[in-house]
């Protein structure tokens, strides 16, 4: 009776099992499965190549110090004396390039690695210099980005910094000045 009742309950268990297939949860990594580089968007590629922003510079931008391709494009609003033009336009210039300059040379080390993972011949010594490369790039690219704010703070009035401010909608502009 005992093993009767177990079979019973055995044979339950595995029509409940088949009543219901088991299904993998599925990764949400799925979709970049066909990427060229895994491990970069589209979008973040196309903006590594383009020396996009990528808001790489929001510590500077959200405290006070004007980015040169906005301040540029609010040239009329700021009052920007041609002086001023020229020379944020050098900043951007010089940032610019050296940004795409440093997204290729991303990009091209994060395709060697993805191909050393796809190819299977990774080894802990070839990872450990291809991320600290890839590190040390983004850390560049980063410092390219906040310098050139830096720099274009500097070539404005506090006037134009806080109207800045203000046309970029950051709300009360004194907050930002509190801090400098």
């Amino acid at each position: 009776m005992m093993r009767g009742m177990r079979n019973l309950l055995l044979a339950s268990l595995l029509a409940s099992l088949l009543a219901f297939p088991l299904t993998a949860q599925e990764s949400p990594y799925v979709s970049a499965q066909t990427r060229d580089i895994k491990a970069v968007s589209p979008a973040d590629a196309k903006q590594l190549r383009e020396g996009a922003g990528m808001g790489l510079a929001m510590a500077a931008e959200l405290n006070g110090h004007p980015g040169p391709k906005h301040v540029l494009e609010l040239t009329e609003k700021l009052a920007l004396s041609d002086a001023q033009r020229v020379a944020v336009q050098k900043i951007y210039d010089a940032m610019h390039v050296e940004a795409v300059k440093l997204g290729a040379e991303i990009l091209e080390l994060e395709t060697r690695l993805d191909r050393a993972f796809a190819a299977t011949t990774i080894d802990q010594k070839l990872l450990a210099s291809l991320t600290a490369q890839i590190a040390t790039l983004q850390g560049r690219l980063r410092y390219t980005h906040l310098a050139a704010h830096i720099e274009t703070r500097a070539l404005l009035s506090k006037q134009q910094n806080v109207m800045y401010a203000q046309l970029r909608g950051y709300g009360s502009a004194d907050a930002h000045q509190h801090h400098h």
